[in-house]
């Protein structure tokens, strides 16, 4: 998928798990700068690439 959102830079919250990691995962494969946001920083989250950021 393409979303021509290279470069770009998208905050996302509840980043840890569900969709928000879903959605993380999705945004940093496009190309974007991504900073996680969520109350626990998780392993998998910090795996993403991620700026991750306790909220």
């Amino acid at each position: 998928m393409n979303l021509n959102l290279a470069n770009k830079t998208a905050v996302v919250t509840g980043a840890s798990r569900g969709i928000g990691l879903a959605t993380v995962r999705t945004l940093i494969g496009e190309g974007v700068h991504v900073v996680g946001a969520a109350r626990t920083i998780t392993p998998e989250l910090k795996e993403t690439g991620a700026h991750a950021v306790s909220a």
